[in-house]
């Protein structure tokens, strides 16, 4: 199997486990590999170190928010130089978590004030030829465009730009959870122009009024094709993540959904997404 979402310590809020204990997790699971994640900094340089003498692969990424600089085009240049998989675009910064009743992790920036939220067109016009350039650079990289916590409008402005910009891999953040909360009409729509949507056991073990047959029906209405399995795991109050993603996969069984096509959601299409 192939993580694409999990969160680790060091970070600005508890989190279950380090970079190399996660680690640790998914190879004694006989995972092939993860994505390491922090809504705070980038996670290439600690995804390096904690994947030197694996027999799996470890990847980083960059996530927009304030504390790189928002969208950043230099940040995401140097962050693909150096390897990074994943970019995402801004989730806790994101103005459209920031207008949801979610509570978010502070950033750095919050002892200087909340600070900046970022958002895409319609909904921001002024942001669009910065996201253009930082379209073009993951492209350039053949790395992975992620729609972070961006809203449904957003995520479909994004999707058309970034593949006209030549982005092939491109991932919608759970895009069923609290925030974008997209439709599965709004999802496939998006998924029939090459993006994958991601569903999470983050979902099934901490999302309000969220459970398994709801998952089930989002998938089965999305298509299994076009959706991907992964932990969003690391909470203090989530199991490790590798169980957390293979107990998604066993509820999801237990709806009714294909065990093969569940497999290929937890590790071929993940696999094919990110790794190079």
């Amino acid at each position: 199997m192939f993580d694409v979402h999990v969160h680790t310590a060091p970070c600005v809020v508890p989190r279950l486990a380090d970079d190399v204990r996660t680690v640790d997790w998914y190879e004694a699971a006989g995972f092939d590999g993860c994505v390491l994640k922090s809504h705070c900094e980038s996670t290439v340089g600690r995804a390096a170190t904690a994947g030197v003498g694996r027999r799996m692969a470890v990847y980083g990424g960059l996530v927009l928010n304030a504390t790189v600089g928002g969208l950043n085009p230099i940040a995401v240049a140097a962050g693909l130089s150096m390897g990074a998989r994943v970019v995402w675009l801004p989730t806790v910064d994101a103005r459209r978590h920031r207008e949801s009743a979610l509570t978010h992790p502070p950033s750095c920036a919050s002892a200087l004030g909340e600070g900046p939220s970022f958002a895409a067109p319609p909904v921001d016009t002024s942001t669009a030829a910065t996201l253009r350039t930082i379209f073009g650079l993951v492209a350039e990289a053949d790395a992975v465009l992620a729609t972070g916590h961006i809203g449904a409008a957003e995520a479909a402005w994004v999707t058309a730009e970034a593949t006209r910009a030549g982005v092939s891999r491109l991932l919608l953040t759970h895009p069923s959870f609290t925030v974008p909360a997209m439709s599965a009409a709004e999802t496939r729509s998006l998924c029939d122009q090459g993006a994958v949507a991601e569903i999470t056991a983050y979902q099934l073990l901490h999302q309000d009024g969220c459970d398994a047959g709801a998952l089930a029906a989002f998938i089965r209405a999305v298509g299994y094709e076009r959706c991907l399995l992964s932990s969003d795991a690391g909470q203090p109050d989530s199991p490790p993540a590798p169980d957390a993603l293979l107990h998604l996969v066993e509820v999801l069984a237990a709806q009714g959904l294909d065990r093969g096509a569940l497999h290929a959601m937890a590790s071929d299409i993940p696999k094919a997404l990110v790794m190079p």
